[in-house]
């Protein structure tokens, strides 16, 4: 493995057994890439994926590791790097969601979120940092409520996904000495377990008629972690059937 970006270099997906992880995972192994990939309490889900990418021609890695332990995302970075060498692409997936206005909303949910949201991101780019490539991707999975809260009892929520918004841009600048890019993106509705319920509320409200799907916001992934978004660092980019214009 080179010190330099490459089309193909191996990928580690914090978060990656379930919903838009798990299509993440798929979309980076399709194009090639060996892809490591943490979950924090799916342990089947995690070994299914890790068979259908292996079954496919691909090459992945399922790791037990719970983002709100840093020393736990601290293993799983040096364990995807032991198994397949320095990282061209680290993709933040892992986060909670916990809804409640804010008078009710419990203290021990508020810390937890913000040790998964926030805590958990820092972690992830602290870690890998050092075992990135030159020109590498970082790509961060934040929130369309980021920019637009749209209704009550997401408030702790959307406080977490602006942090990282602003995390993210941070480190773009950081590392840009040495050219590697650290984007946001910032999806609205998608079609995961998380909104199964929601969505006969949600969809009528949506300008497109239609919620979003995981692969979509894998496609994104895919291009920031590709070769033809080397110029494009620091940015926020929303995926939200316009939900937020």
């Amino acid at each position: 493995m080179t010190d330099t970006f490459t089309p193909y270099a191996p990928a580690l997906v914090l978060g990656g057994s379930r919903g838009m992880g798990a299509a993440i995972v798929r979309r980076l192994a399709a194009e090639g890439r060996p892809v490591a990939f943490t979950y924090a309490a799916s342990p089947g889900p995690a070994a299914a994926l890790a068979g259908e990418v292996e079954a496919a021609g691909g090459t992945a890695l399922a790791m037990k590791a719970d983002s709100a332990d840093a020393e736990a995302v601290r293993a799983a970075v040096e364990a995807a790097v032991a198994r397949f060498g320095k990282l061209g692409v680290l993709v933040v997936n892992a986060g909670v969601l916990k809804a409640g206005t804010i008078d009710q909303f419990p203290l021990a949910d508020f810390d937890h979120m913000l040790a998964v949201n926030v805590r958990g991101v820092f972690a992830a780019i602290h870690y890998a940092a050092p075992h990135l490539v030159d020109g590498g991707r970082v790509v961060v999975i934040g929130s369309n409520t980021a920019e637009r809260i749209g209704g009550p009892g997401s408030s702790v929520y959307a406080m977490t996904k602006a942090a990282v918004a602003q995390l993210a841009r941070g480190a773009a600048l950081d590392f840009a000495p040495r050219k590697i890019t650290v984007n946001t993106i910032q999806p609205g509705p998608i079609a995961t377990d998380m909104t199964a319920d929601l969505m006969d509320y949600i969809t009528p409200r949506l300008p497109l008629g239609r919620i979003g799907e995981a692969g979509e916001v894998a496609g994104l992934v895919a291009w920031l972690a590709g070769p033809d978004a080397g110029y494009m660092t620091g940015a926020a980019l929303t995926i939200d059937g316009g939900w937020s214009a």
